[in-house]
């Protein structure tokens, strides 16, 4: 399976914030769509950052609450890296897991058409060890 069958159902949404949205703004932009992450766009809508839960925390822990009167450019991660909808769900969680983060934006010529988290991909993960599971029990009982 690939990433764009993930985005296929999940949907595209992608939640962005601008770089000098401050983090408060983001905490409530996070909290109202019941996300871990949002996208950082430039004024292109190209990708400038991503600023997730733990961007937060850890600045609050360093500031208090001071930080959250900072701008998102100063928190987010400026490297950020990206799949393509034709990336295999495993090369994803690879990707995931190496990198030690659970957001990958996807991109389609340069441009991001979605965002998909490490719980779309072990979501999918568990219905593909279940529909295995079940094809070896039909196969079993026809035997």
């Amino acid at each position: 399976m690939t990433v764009g069958a993930i985005l296929n159902e999940k949907g595209n949404t992608v939640v962005s914030i601008r770089p000098d949205a401050t983090l408060e703004d983001v905490c409530k932009l996070l909290l109202e769509h019941r996300i871990g992450a949002a996208m950082v766009l430039d004024k292109n809508d190209d990708i400038a950052g991503i600023l997730s839960e733990r961007d937060v925390v850890r600045a609050v822990g360093r500031e208090g609450d001071a930080a959250l009167k900072r701008a998102a450019s100063d928190v987010m991660t400026t490297k950020v890296e990206t799949c393509i909808e034709d990336d295999t769900i495993n090369q994803a969680m690879a990707r995931m897991t190496k990198g030690r983060f659970r957001h990958l934006p996807v991109t389609r010529s340069g441009r991001i058409i979605g965002v998909i988290s490490i719980g779309d991909v072990v979501k999918w993960r568990i219905e593909q060890v279940e529909r295995e599971a079940e094809e070896m029990r039909s196969y079993i009982a026809m035997a």
